[in-house]
């Protein structure tokens, strides 16, 4: 597996209990984006590098999650229908960061929107839908902190499923090995793929997306 992983109890240790935070993968190229999906669209993209096969849909709005572990909690360690195959999506760090940049709030935020009138236009222009949900811990448990997931649409998603990913790496296997450990709960044994928190290095921004933790890289 090319993912970089590390001990689940020494980076729970580092990351911040609270707020809204961006946690991935990354080095100053790329950034690891991760989606579960049925075995037809996940095996094809493994196999062929790019999205497209297997009946996946250009024109349905699409999620990436930068957090392993909020992606293990949407999936069910990969075990619910439709999400067996869980990828590991290496974008590069150029698009990850025009995805945050054209994010939208689900949901109308006065720290982000003057008006709601404002939030209405600005989701009516958006190709990128951004919420703010609360993470979870290895065994489902809800956390303080809160993760980020992205939802991608129209000339943006084409762009994600043929233009800006590196690599997509099928990790379902990790998956499984690494649910084994949290079902007889030996979390002192999980590894994870580490992650610290993302820096988003325009402020207006990370303004916008209200972080409350904006790491530095």
């Amino acid at each position: 597996m090319k993912l970089i992983t590390e001990s689940f109890a020494t980076q729970t240790a580092r990351w911040p209990k609270s707020g809204r935070v961006i946690l991935a993968q990354s080095d100053p190229d790329s950034v690891v984006v991760y989606q579960a999906y049925r075995p037809s669209i996940g095996h094809y993209a493994a196999e062929h590098r790019h999205f497209g096969g297997g009946g996946f849909s250009m024109s349905r709005m699409t999620w990436i999650k930068p957090n392993f572990l909020w992606m293990m909690y949407r999936s069910g360690w990969g075990t619910k229908e439709g999400q067996e195959v869980t990828l590991a999506v290496r974008l590069t760090r150029s698009a990850f960061d025009q995805i945050l940049d054209e994010a939208v709030h689900s949901s109308f935020t006065s720290q982000a929107y003057a008006t709601p009138e404002d939030w209405k236009r600005a989701v009516a222009t958006s190709n990128v839908r951004l919420q703010w949900d609360p993470d979870h811990g290895p065994s489902g448990s809800p956390l303080e902190r809160r993760a980020i997931q992205l939802g991608l649409r129209g000339p943006v998603i084409e762009k994600y499923a043929r233009e800006w990913i590196l690599d997509i790496e099928d990790i379902s296997e990790f998956v499984e090995s690494q649910r084994q450990l949290v079902v007889v709960r030996k979390l002192d044994e999980l590894v994870t793929p580490a992650e610290t928190v993302y820096r988003v290095t325009d402020p207006a921004v990370a303004t916008r997306l209200e972080l409350d933790h904006n790491g530095q890289h």
